[in-house]
């Protein structure tokens, strides 16, 4: 099952906001209706995030083929959408390098996007996995944050591919799934997906997380990211940076797990990062909040990071 895909002349999407209770499938026919898509976490993850960009630009060439001006302002809104995951606006990049050639040209390009994310998540699962099972042997339990699957990154996922790797091996003692507040990706989708995968699983808040690896209960924690700056500071969901600290402190390991096409060299550090804020009304009807999606996790929290073509052991002093 495909989480995002172009199927007769509209982006078809998984409508994340709407699950678990109901699995609902959008046709996106404008750019406005994308971006409405995107913003409101109908879909997301940074690899989902780079194909809806694509096709986004893919859309804007055939509703906009007669008017450059037009064309050109809806490049920007779909690149701009999101602040923070990097694949969003490099996707829709790419894709708007080819509008020189015509709308044809543009969506081969955005299905090529498509097709790398997938054959990434494929190769992801499998550097992960053995990754694990070098570190942590046997059947360990695992914690995720945030949903790091096919609604993710159209098919398998990132992290949590490597968890339903772990599964497929016989490899997995079990997992926690910290739900992830404000908007539950954890609690809602991850559960949603593993218990599609038929996989055992545990939902935890948050602030639990670091308590239940101190009390010997999780052997590593693996996650994705949507971005990871050139000196190895990861940038993903807000609540990360907790486990990164609760993983250093209890001594296991600390996993990301990332296409190529979320390392952004050209980005220093993680505070060079714009760092989305999503304002009071996810939070609280009863006053102001402090919203922000996303938090950095320093490099030397995190043990090691695996791409679809490598695994950078960033414990060792590698880098992206």
């Amino acid at each position: 099952m495909r989480t995002i895909d172009w199927v007769n002349e509209a982006v078809e999407i998984i409508d994340q906001t709407a699950l678990p209770g109901e699995e609902r499938v959008l046709r996106l026919h404008t750019v406005g209706e994308l971006i409405a898509a995107i913003q409101s976490l109908a879909v997301r993850g940074a690899p989902a995030l780079g194909v809806a960009g694509a096709f986004g630009v893919a859309l804007a060439a055939r509703i906009h083929l007669d008017d450059p001006a037009a064309l050109d302002l809806a490049v920007q809104r779909i690149e701009t959408a999101r602040p923070t995951a990097v694949n969003l606006a490099r996707g829709a990049r790419r894709a708007a390098a080819l509008l020189p050639h015509g709308p044809e040209a543009v969506l081969a390009e955005a299905c090529a996007v498509r097709d790398e994310e997938i054959a990434a998540s494929e190769s992801m699962a499998r550097l992960g996995a053995d990754l694990v099972a070098e570190l942590c042997g046997a059947r360990p339990r695992l914690l995720t944050h945030c949903n790091t699957g096919a609604l993710a990154a159209v098919t398998v996922g990132t992290a949590l591919g490597v968890v339903g790797e772990l599964h497929r091996r016989g490899r997995l003692a079990g997992v926690i799934a910290s739900e992830t507040r404000p908007l539950l990706q954890g609690a809602r989708l991850t559960s949603w997906e593993l218990t599609r995968w038929g996989i055992e699983h545990r939902v935890a808040v948050d602030s639990a997380g670091p308590f239940l690896m101190a009390r010997g209960e999780v052997d590593a924690v693996i996650l994705g990211a949507d971005r990871i700056c050139a000196n190895g500071d990861v940038i993903n969901k807000i609540g990360t940076y907790s486990h990164a600290l609760g993983a250093r402190r209890a001594g296991i390991p600390f996993l990301v797990v990332a296409p190529e096409s979320t390392v952004d060299t050209s980005t220093a550090t993680g505070a060079d990062v714009e760092i989305e804020d999503r304002g009071s009304a996810e939070v609280t009807a009863w006053g102001e909040a402090v919203n922000p999606a996303f938090d950095v996790t320093p490099y030397d929290l995190v043990t090691a990071i695996v791409t679809d073509r490598r695994v950078i052991r960033v414990d060792r002093g590698e880098k992206p």
